[in-house]
């Protein structure tokens, strides 16, 4: 059921082009009741009262880490407290089924198969697994956009100083999103891979994944696709992207535990990869000199893992589809909004938000008062958010003469009244 975004006593949301709000910047405009009475919907009632730590804190951190459902700590404890009591490999043996479920559940959320899935400690070890797999060759080309993630770029610089291979890095257009015409512009007959961040770490904007899609199919290239910051609070589906390989981590909008991710290989593009490393788990030593590798995205995977987490990650997504993803991406596309707005409307105060569709992220910094200074005093209030360094996309970064700025990221189980909260311990953080 999508619950709509209506509030009795709530924020009259009055939408313009791309959907963003069209509010005075002074305030959003109240209806009816004060914000004392203001009264939730039933999904935000459920969110908050099956996330525990929405009773101790303000958490608009979220694209660090989010809060953890009750049902995700609970089959991390459940697990852990098996291994104790029974032993590790004897605890693993025992619970299969909810294992492998979490195959099956991640490629429900991004409509692949299981055998397309491959779990992994972090999204940038996933990220990894496909970018150094590449069979790359002197003078080969990787193609790539503005918002590229840091530990990304650093990987192509170090593969560029490896193999020789060259960068190419296509511009954004007037909306501050990867220009996809100047993208296809840059293909070569050296073109061995496109890669993009589909959500950056230090912007609201949501890239044009789609179109890059249409373009890497076009001309035949391989594409992988950064979902870090999208899994969760994007709704994905591959095939309609058009990647053939994803990367994502479990602890940000999932709202999994820390140390899983995963990775999608498109089955048609398993071989176009060299795993980096193999151990027993991904290949089999078939003969004295030789081996098999698995034939499915397990390949790119590893013996030993967090098996709990892994159990728990499989949980988080299948509360993210239970509720429909479509459902938890309005609702906080909607809510970020309402706080860019807001944080507008405040003196001295800069949103720093591009694009023509927009996220859960709010990044933003005051003319006078340091980033820094604003998280302290947040932090004093119980109010959780993140720095944004240069260092984390230096080639949007510097392109754009970006502070280090204050990074908001919302989820669905945040409230109309945390918005408003928020915004007045800003104003008076900077007064």
């Amino acid at each position: 059921m999508l619950y709509p975004l209506s509030y009795e006593g709530g924020y009259s949301l009055k939408y313009g082009l791309h959907g963003q709000t069209t509010l005075p910047n002074e305030e959003l405009v109240m209806t009816h009741k004060t914000r004392e009475n203001r009264t939730e919907d039933p999904l935000t009632t459920r969110l908050r009262a099956e996330t525990p730590g929405c009773e101790k804190v303000l958490h608009f951190n979220n694209a660090g880490a989010g809060l953890m459902p009750r049902q995700v700590l609970d089959a991390v404890k459940t697990h852990l407290d098996l291994e104790a009591s029974t032993g590790g490999y004897e605890a693993f043996a025992a619970v299969q089924p909810a294992y492998l479920d979490t195959y099956h559940a991640i490629a429900e959320l991004i409509r692949a198969h299981p055998g397309e899935i491959a779990l992994a400690e972090n999204a940038t070890r996933a990220w990894d697994m496909v970018f150094y797999g590449i069979r790359w060759k002197p003078g080969d080309r990787v193609l790539t956009a503005q918002a590229s993630y840091a530990s990304n770029y650093l990987a192509m610089m170090q593969v560029r100083d490896r193999f020789g291979i060259d960068i190419d890095v296509a511009p954004n257009d007037a909306d501050g999103q990867v220009d996809v015409h100047a993208l296809e512009g840059l293909i070569s007959a050296r073109t061995r891979l496109i890669c993009l961040t589909h959500v950056p770490t230090n912007s609201g904007l949501v890239n044009p994944a789609e179109d890059v899609g249409e373009v890497a199919r076009k001309h035949g290239l391989p594409y992988l696709l950064d979902a870090c910051q999208s899994a969760g609070q994007v709704d994905l589906d591959v095939n309609h992207i058009g990647c053939d390989f994803l990367s994502a981590t479990g602890r940000k909008y999932l709202r999994g535990p820390r140390g899983t991710g995963f990775l999608f290989v498109r089955s048609d593009a398993m071989d176009l990869l060299d795993p980096p490393f193999l151990d027993l788990h991904a290949a089999r030593w078939s003969a004295l000199n030789a081996y098999e590798l698995m034939p499915d995205a397990r390949r790119f995977e590893s013996w030993e893992g967090y098996v709990a987490g892994k159990i728990g990650l499989g949980v988080a997504v299948r509360y993210a589809l239970e509720i429909g993803m479509p459902t938890l991406e309005a609702r906080i596309r909607d809510l970020a909004a309402g706080l860019r707005q807001q944080l507008a409307g405040l003196p001295g105060i800069t949103v720093h938000d591009e694009g023509v569709r927009q996220c859960g992220i709010v990044t933003f910094s005051h003319a006078r008062t340091p980033s820094s200074d604003i998280r302290t005093h947040l932090a004093a209030l119980k109010m959780n958010v993140n720095l944004s360094d240069p260092d984390w996309a230096r080639l949007d970064a510097e392109r754009r003469g970006l502070p280090i700025m204050i990074r908001a990221s919302i989820h669905a189980y945040n409230t109309l009244d945390e918005v408003d909260r928020f915004t007045d311990a800003v104003r008076l953080a900077t007064t």
